[in-house]
């Protein structure tokens, strides 16, 4: 054999292990904090799959690979398949549970949506409004799924989030309605002693407000601690106004629950949601990883203020 094609056959295989050295390197990351960076490769991933609405073949090859990654972080992943009655007929739906147990049977869940809403007239990816609580979701099974905890974790990824024509009461948090009820009916909705729910948090123009809907001790516990982690200055601990999101139906049936709910683009006066909320401007370009980082290391900051508590408030 050719002396020189030997050297190079060596040199490619050495390449080929450095290769994979690394990207399981990169995967492991440099710890177990929560990364921004992390989150944000997960949050590039989420949009290349393009528009993601509810009963949608993006959506459906979505959903098989965050499965994927989070039983490659070791989580034991459960389908929660419904069929929801919308204003457009009914459309196949289906919830993500990622479990990761603890050492008591207690759960503390951790939500978002990974839906986007149907947009006909224009491309919307919803790289921030269904997109950053997909990629915090699975940077959290990366952190969590290498800790041990007391607690229980859920890491419950809703389909449609989004309503399907107009927000109303029946149009919208379908994913959260559906599995409210299926746990209530099953007795496991005692088991959850706190929800955190996220929702477009990876906006560059990041600024928490209170939910005047959310449970006031966990509020006031988020964002206490963000204040403890220097963090005031994106939550804004203003006057809470009542959202309705999927923490809606949890808190209707007596869970403890936060929304941690961001604008998408800047806020103008009187706009909660943000300029580019629900247009074709929210893309990838307009997230930070930063942001995600910040909100990844106040959640886990209380995740661990609850972990030591008694359990009374």
């Amino acid at each position: 054999m050719n002396k020189r094609l030997e050297s190079w056959r060596v040199l490619a295989a050495y390449f080929i292990l450095f290769t994979c050295a690394s990207a399981a390197c990169a995967r492991s990351g440099t710890g177990d904090s929560f990364s921004g960076a992390e989150a944000f490769a997960y949050l590039r991933r989420v949009v290349a799959f393009g528009p993601r609405p509810p009963g949608s073949a993006a959506l459906a090859a979505c959903r098989r690979w965050v499965v994927h990654e989070l039983q490659l972080d070791g989580c034991k992943v459960e389908l929660d398949p419904f069929v929801a009655s919308t204003p457009d007929g009914e459309i196949r739906m289906v919830n993500i549970i990622a479990k990761i147990p603890g050492s008591s049977p207690s759960v503390i869940m951790l939500a978002g949506h990974y839906d986007t809403k149907l947009e006909k007239h224009f491309r919307f990816v919803g790289a921030n409004d269904g997109g950053s609580s997909t990629a915090f979701l699975l940077e959290m099974a990366r952190v969590l799924g290498k800790q041990k905890q007391r607690d229980t974790i859920w890491l419950v990824f809703f389909d449609g989030e989004e309503a399907i024509r107009s927000w109303s009461a029946t149009d919208g948090t379908y994913g959260s309605r559906q599995l409210a009820a299926k746990l209530t009916s099953s007795g496991e909705l005692s088991r959850i002693r706190a929800m955190i729910l996220v929702d477009m948090i990876a906006g560059k123009h990041l600024e928490i407000h209170p939910d005047a809907a959310s449970t006031q001790w966990l509020t006031k516990l988020v964002f206490r601690t963000a204040r403890r982690l220097g963090y005031e200055k994106y939550f804004a601990n203003n006057q809470p106004t009542a959202l309705g999101d999927d923490h809606t139906a949890f808190v209707n049936d007596g869970v403890s629950a936060v929304d941690i709910l961001g604008p998408v683009g800047p806020v103008e006066l009187g706009d909660f949601f943000g300029i580019d909320w629900h247009t074709a401007e929210d893309t990838l370009e307009h997230c930070s990883p930063h942001s995600l980082e910040i909100v990844g290391r106040v959640v886990t900051a209380v995740l661990d203020e609850i972990e030591h508590s008694s359990g009374s408030h």
